[in-house]
């Protein structure tokens, strides 16, 4: 009899000390350009007490996805981090895909003649191939699309027109394939002389990027 007793006892115990075991965060993989680079520290304080969140990075630094062509090339990389097993992932790709580029290829321009770094051809082609090894993680995924521009000429050529192509083609890949978007160039288009750096930068002041974590985490969340 106290034998039963003293194991109905322990029973319980372990199970008390079961049902008090923390249960794992999800996971969640910010994937992107410089855009991204800025509002993941806002996420991450955001998301503190509910996600855990990862990026990649370069020793202590923040890695820059950059392009697509960068991006096929280190996905599988990427994928990996911290042993991977993502809940959601966020990602973007565009801003540097559409800039222009002098002839060498490496070195940025301000030309509208010199070409983009990527066709909105082969941005397509390989956003699609990034997309399916996401996809194959079984991961909620979300894509952002490209942030705006600004309109007055800048040291690196890039022009609203295009960022409305390039976006154009990603929704249609997200579409295709079934990914939700997140479209923070809706949100940021109107607020550019607010958010945006001054004068003429693509990128955010740190309420910018704050103002951006917010729609991200918004999109996480109803991922989830």
């Amino acid at each position: 009899m106290r034998l039963f007793i003293l194991c109905c006892a322990l029973f319980g115990l372990a199970s008390t000390i079961h049902a008090e075991s923390p249960v794992r965060k999800k996971r969640l993989l910010l994937l992107g350009d410089s855009i991204s680079m800025g509002y993941t520290p806002f996420v991450k304080k955001l998301l503190a007490d509910e996600m855990a969140v990862h990026r990649p990075m370069r020793g202590e630094k923040m890695e820059n996805c950059s392009g697509t062509t960068y991006g096929v090339a280190n996905i599988d990389r990427w994928l990996r981090i911290d042993g991977g097993r993502w809940d959601v992932i966020h990602f973007n790709w565009g801003l540097h895909d559409l800039k222009h580029m002098k002839a060498d290829g490496k070195t940025a321009s301000d030309l509208a003649a010199d070409p983009p770094q990527a066709t909105v051809e082969a941005y397509a082609r390989q956003l699609r191939e990034i997309v399916r090894k996401l996809k194959a993680t079984g991961a909620k995924l979300v894509f952002a699309a490209t942030t705006p521009v600004p309109d007055e000429p800048m040291k690196v050529y890039r022009s609203n027109a295009d960022v409305l192509r390039y976006n154009e083609a990603a929704l249609q890949v997200m579409k295709e394939e079934g990914v939700a978007v997140n479209d923070l160039y809706a949100f940021a288009r109107p607020r550019m002389k607010e958010l945006q750096i001054q004068p003429a930068n693509v990128h955010f002041t740190p309420a910018g990027s704050e103002a951006l974590a917010v729609e991200v985490v918004k999109a996480v969340r109803g991922a989830l």
